[in-house]
């Protein structure tokens, strides 16, 4: 059984539906779904927030009774397992739905292939794999942490055209113009997270937060500091903000520690090598916490940590038409390589102009 081109159609128009949760659904996936009877649409859905309905049981209450014998196209295979909502295979059973079409699998442990499985126990055609690539990219930092047990990590930077971030002073603003830097916002949107260094917080008292309102509603992505000796100020910016705010630690400065506390901070000891957290054990904690994409602004140093262990799965770079010089800082503080060899390698996948400015978008080499 193979997809038709109206098989395609309607789970196009699941993705689009599927990206209105783009911004709030997470830790869940993002899935849209349409329901369709005598090859017109009776019912959509997307999955708006975590407690919420799925995309499938908003889809199947539009279409009530016309979801008898019609077809639901799903972005992500029906989840069969009791979890904070029922269900939606059981949804789908006793909807009479005739034919299932998903996207993607569902790569969580408890899903996976169990889905499909118990819909066709039930009688139920199921096709799978239709624009499969488009929900996984949707979905890139929920199936990392469900498949490798850690976020999706993306880096975002912003560097002129000899590849500087700052210069020697630390100066950095402004490197691009204001449009990249009201696009480099959706990216803060979409993640669960925006991970920095103290070095960063230090310098630079950022707030780290999201300021778009045309997005409309964001659930505000965590902040998380690695500050290894507590050197975040109690009145930083960032502890002034909605939502939470998570500084990694080393071995914690008991003053240090219930001042910033006090002042709204959550503080957790991760130490690693050298009394410092652990980089590979921060991402294991932040998937702990449900934490599906993390957006990196940091400067070289934590940005050529990161790199060099392995852990950025993309960069966002806001490329400017200046020179800053050889003096400036660099994306990526990084120990000298042998031999070309030992390069780190990225792909490009994506190229846009923004405002006066170049937005590249690189995947690791192999992901």
């Amino acid at each position: 059984m193979s997809a038709t081109a109206a098989d395609h159609g309607f789970m196009g128009r699941a993705l689009q539906l599927a990206r209105r949760g783009l911004y709030t659904a997470h830790p869940n996936p993002r899935v849209g779904c349409v329901v369709v009877a005598g090859g017109a649409v009776v019912g959509e859905g997307w999955h708006q927030r975590t407690g919420g309905p799925h995309a499938e049981v908003v889809a199947l209450e539009a279409a009530g009774p016309r979801a008898r014998g019609a077809t639901a196209y799903v972005t992500l295979e029906p989840c069969c397992h009791q979890g904070r909502t029922p269900p939606c295979t059981e949804a789908l059973i006793r909807a009479g739905i005739a034919r299932v079409v998903y996207a993607a699998g569902d790569p969580n442990r408890k899903v996976a292939g169990q889905g499909a499985a118990r819909l066709r126990e039930a009688g139920i055609e199921v096709l799978a794999g239709v624009l499969e690539a488009g929900a996984r990219q949707l979905n890139v930092g929920f199936i990392s942490r469900m498949e490798r047990g850690r976020p999706w990590l993306r880096a975002k930077l912003a560097a002129s055209l000899d590849g500087r971030t700052a210069l020697a002073s630390g100066a950095s603003r402004w490197i691009t113009g204001e449009p990249a830097r009201r696009d480099a916002h959706a990216w803060r949107a979409r993640s669960s997270a925006i991970l920095t260094g103290v070095g960063t917080v230090l310098a630079d008292d950022p707030a780290l937060t999201v300021r778009r309102a045309d997005l409309g509603e964001v659930l505000p992505p965590d902040r998380v500091v690695l500050d290894s000796g507590l050197r975040t100020s109690p009145g930083a910016q960032l502890l002034r903000q909605p939502g939470r705010s998570r500084i990694f630690c080393g071995h914690a400065d008991a003053a240090r520690r219930h001042a910033l506390e006090a002042a709204g901070a959550i503080v957790e000891d991760l130490p690693g090598q050298g009394g410092r957290p652990g980089l590979a054990a921060i991402l294991r904690r932040l998937a702990e916490l449900e934490m599906n994409e993390v957006l990196v602004e940091a400067g070289p140093g934590l940005n050529g940590a990161l790199l060099d262990a392995g852990l950025l799965d993309e960069l966002v770079v806001y490329l400017a038409p200046h020179v800053l010089g050889a003096d400036s800082l660099g994306m990526f503080a990084v120990p000298p390589l042998g031999d070309m060899a030992a390069r780190h390698s990225f792909e490009l996948a994506g190229v846009r102009r923004v405002g006066t400015d170049l937005r590249l978008i690189f995947l690791k080499a192999g992901s």
